[in-house]
């Protein structure tokens, strides 16, 4: 097949669309991609991008075309929607001068959902038929994550959503309950597919490496690894450690993110500096020797219906890697948690009981926590091993 894949956001910023655009290329299909220049998280160009370009480069035998965009920044409200604005924009103007035909366009649509304008103008002109896959419910996360209330523009994001969900041949939800809320939205189901992320084939059980235990403090060590964001509700897990302050129970954070800062600055006013420790953002492919050395691994989310929908990309990650999960989720997530025997999962924004689901897990035996971890990996393996979900994929887009 001649693909197109359309995506605000690609290589070197670190999202799994790479891998996939890369896989979809080594099974021999023709794979081009349309994307912007790369300013995601930090706001700012990566070095060696600029206005001025590159406009066009080749990686791994994929030619990538990027438009530009206005720079995220920091984030703001007004200059992110200039930042997703000015892509349809410039992304527009690519697509009206690629030359080459295409039988399918694949669109890659986590925040913002404008970009699958993008993908039925392409569609449009290549006659061929769109694929969406949608990982964020507009205008609802806009709402919840974004902080906007305004009746108003949520309404008008809300007409857009619509149109674009009405205009796109094959729409692709990352979680089977993304179902109930594109129902309300009227989206035609029959059009819409369950197809989940899957995790790298990097993402395994790995031996520990000393260098990297040693960074570890004394006593039982959760990890939490991913985006330190208003989402992923760290005053629940900041309560939950005030409660659990005399236990010998750590939490070792890797990542980075928009609500590091505060989130720093309220561990220290309540004097829980000793239970926290932060080592930074890695590359994904750092990330498994780190889960290794974890005696568990930590997932939350804010108390939101559209989050109770919303299946997080990292739990199969940490399934991949066998280590035993202990969530504050809703919904799909706490499903998947308790389905796959992988671990203890509490309901969110429940300090007590997310605490207590700590303590149970840290007291429990090597011999529960090495079930906890088996379970795990048959879970992944059945449900979200990389080849069989690039298999599905294929037979999706044909």
């Amino acid at each position: 097949m001649k693909i197109l894949v359309i995506t605000q956001y690609f290589y070197p910023e670190n999202l799994r669309i790479n891998d996939i655009v890369f896989s979809l290329q080594k099974r021999g299909h023709l794979v081009e991609v349309l994307t912007g220049k790369p300013n995601y998280p930090s706001g700012e160009y990566f070095k060696g991008y600029s206005w001025e370009g590159p406009n066009e480069e080749y990686l791994n035998k994929v030619k990538i075309n990027r438009a530009n965009l206005l720079l995220r920044k920091k984030g703001k409200g007004i200059d992110l929607l200039f930042n997703y604005l000015s892509f349809v924009i410039f992304g527009t103007l690519k697509i009206l001068n690629l030359k080459k035909r295409f039988d399918k366009i694949f669109i890659y649509a986590p925040s913002p959902i404008t970009v699958g304008i993008l993908g039925v103008i392409a569609a449009k002109k290549f006659k061929c038929k769109s694929n969406l896959w949608v990982h964020d419910l507009w205008p609802e996360s806009v709402k919840i994550a974004g902080g906007i209330n305004n009746k108003l523009i949520l309404g008008l994001i809300d007409i857009m959503t619509r149109l674009i969900y009405r205009f796109s041949d094959q729409i692709l939800v990352q979680s089977p309950f993304f179902n109930f809320y594109l129902q309300k939205q009227k989206v035609d189901l029959k059009k819409v597919k369950y197809y989940p992320y899957y995790a790298e084939e990097f993402y395994k059980p790995l031996p520990k490496k000393t260098v990297i235990a040693k960074k570890f403090p004394s006593g039982f060590n959760l990890v939490f690894a991913g985006n330190i964001g208003v989402s992923q509700d760290f005053d629940t897990i900041i309560e939950t450690f005030e409660i659990l302050r005399n236990e010998k129970i750590n939490l070792v954070i890797l990542g980075d993110g928009r609500d590091k800062k505060r989130v720093q600055n309220l561990i220290s006013k309540k004097g829980l500096e000793n239970k926290f420790l932060f080592l930074g953002a890695y590359s994904p492919r750092e990330i498994p020797d780190y889960l290794s050395c974890a005696d568990a691994l930590l997932i939350t989310l804010k108390k939101a219906e559209i989050f109770s929908y919303t299946l997080p990309g990292k739990l199969q990650s940490y399934l991949a890697c066998g280590k035993p999960i202990i969530g504050a989720l809703d919904g799909i997530g706490k499903k998947v948690i308790n389905d796959s025997g992988a671990g203890l999962c509490s309901e969110t924004e429940n300090s007590s009981e997310l605490a207590k689901q700590i303590l149970k897990m840290s007291r429990s035996s090597l011999q529960q926590r090495n079930k906890f971890s088996r379970n795990a990996l048959d879970y992944f393996n059945s449900n979200f091993e990389k080849e069989k979900l690039l298999n599905k994929l294929e037979l999706i887009l044909v």
